[in-house]
């Protein structure tokens, strides 16, 4: 075992300190007696880790580490457990994710129970008696799947006034790309029949009418819900944004993203910073969709360096919609078309090509880094298409890291170009396991769906990507992201797409080190070497060392923000003396 102790002289300049005795160069914090999985290739299992002032002071061996020890150093003992860094965001909506806290629960199993419109309709009646319900006026529900209804359906307006005609309904579709409202709803966003189809949305009908029958897709949603849903101050962004870090944190992260952010979320996010009220690190992209010049990116937080927790990063681009929702812009034709689209629909892009031409061409002009959400190889298409072209003009830019998020259906020639362009996938693994299923008997079929989140083959190229969440899409479990991308076993238990099956090791990287690269953040954090944030995760086992069928039953015992338990569940724990 590679082990790194070093001579006093140079720890001591380590420590911040002139070179002096052992004790007066004490390490605060000693974790040892388990397993310390690095994610550095050049010494991928040590012993124990030395901490000071929040970073990383040695790893290796125990006795090499064990020489930091002091009388005030903390003697942190693993009992076996397995030490790693803290998972950091691919991508996801930490703000957001308190919204789950917030509604109703409509998840399907095994996140929740909801798995038919009647047991929908309950949930929404007991949410309806809460505090929250009656303060909003308003019965709100977070995370429905037409996949997992037993109808097979989105529910009606009809099935939403069943739980009341009085007060607005709204339900939000786990993908956060579509919603169903009641017919209160519907008026209060003033939807009718005479109602146009926004760009980039659909308002979906009744069968042989124009009447709305409740189901809002992309803009339309959006449109509708900021009419609908009530106006929040800063008290309750406070408690969405802390209640999101918290659910974080209890799955191990330690660096979160918000991957599409307004300019409530953002000031939210700067309050908090400056209030010291940070749980995790969170680095934002203020959307730059609908705006050539958001809110943030011309503040101290844009930035590549953290302060007091948050930064803006860079802009974030939608350029279609969700496959599950069948709202993604694909190149050949849904399998099954949704309800009232002919066999060859495709999807649609979120805004016109020449529009995404201009943005991409603006994000190099201003030197921005931006996040581009792409789940069909149609919209792929389009952001390579424009990479390229301003990469004609413009020059390839100074070490640039684009990404394109979800990358669902991305196909081998645009792995390719992505690799030449520079441009990074960040995949959304999780999928095989949520919706594999559903993609192979009625999104894509079986032969594409053997390619969602084509993670074999973008390790076969030697090329770094993230693995995420998207939570709220799903919650933002990195033991789920592992298991899935690992097995890519789907709900029913079929592996769809051996081949995209990826190593532990690198299921481990996806979620450490190759998202901390993304965001520019590889020389703090994402592996557990001397000056990076003591930034870690405890897990009950080491990933390595147990059946890939047993990696979804690992657990998060604890987890460690710059030396600071954030977060420690009720099982055992690793104790100090």
């Amino acid at each position: 075992m590679r082990s790194i102790s070093l001579p006093s002289a140079i720890l001591a300049f380590l420590l911040g300190g002139a070179p002096c005795s052992w004790a007066q160069n004490q390490a605060d914090a000693i974790y040892y007696g388990g397993d310390v999985v690095t994610i550095d290739d050049r010494q991928a299992l040590a012993q124990a880790v030395a901490i000071t002032q929040g970073k990383i002071v040695a790893v290796g061996s125990a006795a090499d580490v064990m020489t930091l020890k002091g009388p005030k150093t903390k003697l942190i003992d693993l009992q076996g457990k397995c030490l790693l860094p803290g998972f950091v965001d691919g991508h996801g909506h930490c703000l957001q994710t308190g919204l789950q806290a917030a509604s109703a629960n409509l998840l399907p199993r095994p996140d929740y129970k909801v798995n038919d419109i009647a047991s929908l309709q309950n949930e929404l009646r007991e949410w309806s008696k809460t505090e929250k319900s009656k303060r909003y006026g308003l019965i709100l529900g977070f995370g429905y799947d037409d996949a997992q209804l037993a109808e097979q359906r989105h529910p009606t307006r009809q099935d939403l006034d069943e739980v009341s005609r009085d007060l607005p309904v709204l339900v939000i579709h786990q993908s956060g790309h579509l919603s169903v409202m009641n017919t209160k709803a519907l008026e209060m966003a003033g939807i009718t029949a005479d109602s146009k189809d926004p760009p980039g949305g659909i308002i979906r009908r009744e069968e042989n009418s124009k009447d709305p029958n409740g189901v809002l897709e992309e803009t339309a949603h959006m449109m509708a819900a900021l009419k609908v849903l009530p106006k929040i101050g800063e008290p309750e962004f406070d408690a969405l944004a802390k209640a999101g870090m918290q659910l974080y944190a209890a799955n191990g992260f330690t660096m979160a993203q918000e991957g599409r952010s307004l300019e409530p979320n953002d000031r939210t996010w700067m309050r908090l910073a400056t209030q010291g009220q940070m749980l995790i690190d969170v680095v934002s992209y203020p959307d730059m969709t609908f705006a050539d010049d958001p809110f943030g990116l011309n503040t101290q937080w844009y930035s590549k360096q953290m302060q007091n927790g948050y930064r803006i990063g860079g802009v974030k681009l939608s350029f279609d919609g969700s496959p599950q929702g069948k709202t993604a812009y694909l190149s050949q034709p849904y399998l099954v078309p949704p309800h009232g689209q002919i066999s060859s629909y495709r999807g649609y892009p979120a805004i016109s090509p020449e529009e995404i031409n201009r943005k991409i061409a603006l994000c190099y002009q201003r030197d921005w880094q931006f996040l581009a959400h792409c789940n069909g190889d149609a919209a792929s298409d389009l952001m390579i298409g424009a990479i390229k072209d301003a990469r004609k003009t413009l020059g390839p830019g100074d070490n640039r890291r684009d990404v394109m998020i979800h990358c669902q259906t991305v196909r081998e020639d645009q792995l390719d170009s992505m690799q030449q362009l520079g441009v990074i996938p960040s995949m959304f693994g999780m999928h095989c396991f949520y919706w594999g299923d559903w993609h192979r008997d009625s999104v894509l079929g079986p032969q594409r769906a053997e390619r969602i989140s084509p993670a074999g083959s973008a390790l076969r190229r030697g090329m770094k990507f993230s693995q995420h969440h998207d939570a709220p899409v799903a919650l933002p479990s990195a033991i789920r992201i592992l298991a899935s991308v690992v097995t890519r076993r789907t709900r029913t238990g079929d592996i769809l797409g051996a081949d995209q099956c990826i190593p532990v090791d690198a299921a481990l990287k996806s979620l450490t080190i190759w998202p901390a690269y993304h965001h520019y953040e590889e020389h703090r954090r994402g592996s557990i070497e001397v000056g990076k944030l003591a930034d870690f995760v405890i897990l009950d086992r080491n990933p390595h060392k147990i059946e890939v069928s047993a990696l979804e039953s690992l657990k998060v015992l604890e987890t460690i923000k710059e030396g600071k338990t954030i977060y420690r569940s009720a099982a055992d724990s690793p104790s100090s003396r």
